[in-house]
């Protein structure tokens, strides 16, 4: 009988679900509308439609109640009744690890193709290890923080004594598993959240102190918050075409201590000539409107519901973007371009677009492999304007 319950909830919701939405902003007013739905209701049904997603076209031709018993099975470490009910002889295989988890579905399903998971492989750049990318959907990508190094000793501390799972990966980046609560524990704006290669970016920009960097697609402000980490002493403009988006943006700079910046609402697809005609950077960060395709692991339904057309579309809206800030960038001086995509088209085919097209040269780009280390997978390349 429970799972004939936990069963009907989840199809309730996936006939209700239309992709419109972040499936993550979707489901709390869904259960704010369906009140009866309890506590374990609601942790049911948000794992098995989660695992769901998880599984992409794979297997597309089997039934919903059974993909969501081969997804849960391969993306949940503890048995689960739908799993018990319709793969009864994977019940004792439910903690071996993912690769033989992934054995045993071939095995018992030869039909299941891996590269169904990810329908627009042929699409992704040529150094992504596509077994390993695939893979990584299976996994909720872990919670990535920033902290000061002078605190990260006592911060790892204050993690452990709450007997939170954290991990060190270097001077700076801290990580632990996605969903913890952190606002009780922490002191406000004593860390930031940061996927851990959008962290690694941070390692292209090389600003100079007294610099003027522009962060022209600023969005919530974490690459000038990074920015800012690396070298305090410099002159910030940040902008975005969404008001609503600086305004939350200072909150965030206030509890970081920037007090000096300036901000412009602006399209960048537009000749914003008359507002920037004086401005001349010494670094401009272009984090671009994007599929968003590397950090699908966090939103896995776009592996449903994405449509390949958009592909095009924001590789289009990236080439116009760049030509429209290059013009304000000083001789000598970096770009730094970055999405959050695995595509080619939004990544190397961009950079070889602008190497084409304007007068700058690459110095070095990198396709961030963050399914390597359960992280967002991203893309970053330092150009250098041509001297005059």
């Amino acid at each position: 009988m429970r799972v004939e319950h936990q069963l009907k909830a989840f199809e309730q919701i996936l006939n209700r679900y239309d992709g419109s939405l972040p499936l993550h902003r979707f489901l709390p007013a869904y259960f704010k509308q369906n009140k009866q739905m309890g506590s374990s209701d609601r942790r049911w049904a948000t794992r098995h439609i989660y695992s769901f997603f998880r599984l992409g076209k794979a297997l597309f031709n089997h039934t919903v109640e059974e993909r969501l018993s081969i997804a849960d099975f391969l993306c949940q470490e503890n048995l689960s009744p739908v799993v018990e009910k319709n793969l009864p002889d994977f019940i004792e295989h439910v903690t071996l690890p993912l690769e033989d988890k992934l054995k045993l579905i071939e095995i018992k399903y030869p039909d299941f193709d891996l590269e169904a998971v990810f329908p627009f492989h042929s699409h992704l750049s040529e150094v992504i290890n596509k077994t390993d990318f695939y893979t990584s959907f299976f996994k909720q990508p872990d919670l990535f923080i920033r902290v000061g190094e002078e605190a990260i000793e006592e911060i790892v501390s204050t993690l452990k004594n709450q007997n939170i799972a954290v991990k060190q990966i270097n001077a700076t980046a801290l990580a632990l598993p996605n969903g913890t609560k952190l606002e009780t524990i922490l002191k406000e704006g004593s860390y930031q959240v940061q996927d851990l290669s959008s962290q690694h970016t941070g390692t292209y920009f090389l600003p100079n102190k007294w610099d003027k960097w522009w962060d022209c697609c600023a969005a919530s402000g974490g690459k000038t918050l990074l920015l800012h980490s690396l070298e305090p002493v410099i002159e910030l403009l940040v902008s975005d075409l969404r008001e609503s988006v600086l305004v939350n943006l200072d909150e965030r700079f206030r509890l970081a201590g920037i007090k000096k910046y300036h901000k412009k609402e602006l399209d960048l697809l537009q000749n914003n000539d008359q507002i920037l005609h004086h401005y001349a950077f010494d670094g401009i960060i272009l984090d671009a409107p994007c599929t968003g395709s590397g950090t699908w692991g966090r939103t896995p339904e776009l592996l449903s519901f994405f449509e390949e057309r958009k592909i095009s579309y924001f590789s289009n809206i990236q080439k116009g973007i760049v030509q429209n800030v290059v013009k304000y960038l000083k001789p000598g001086k970096p770009l730094i371009y970055i999405t959050c995509s695995a595509f080619a088209q939004e990544n190397e085919d961009v950079v070889q677009h602008i190497l084409d097209t304007l007068p700058l040269t690459l110095e070095k780009m990198e396709l961030i492999k963050g399914y390597e280390n359960n992280a967002d997978t991203m893309f970053v390349a330092r150009l250098i304007k041509k001297q005059d």
